[in-house]
């Protein structure tokens, strides 16, 4: 995927929008150890995008399943 390069300013409008369009992921990991001692470990993974753009790219992973309708 190629950066698009331009000497426009963006509003913050057209970036939320594009945000929301393509989706976002932030992946954190922290480890907060003392003389070799762990004392406090944190895994973070923040997805930003619209519902559309989730749902479209969990589905391709596998990572929705088909709610049983019942008879």
């Amino acid at each position: 995927m190629a950066v698009e390069k331009t000497n426009s300013s963006s509003s913050l409008a057209e970036v939320i929008d594009r945000i929301l369009d393509k989706g976002i992921v932030v992946d954190a990991w922290v480890r907060v150890s003392l003389v070799g001692i762990e004392l406090l470990a944190i895994e973070a993974r923040i997805v930003i995008a619209s519902v559309e753009t989730y749902l479209k790219y969990a589905e391709a992973v596998g990572l929705t399943q088909s709610a049983a309708v019942p008879a």
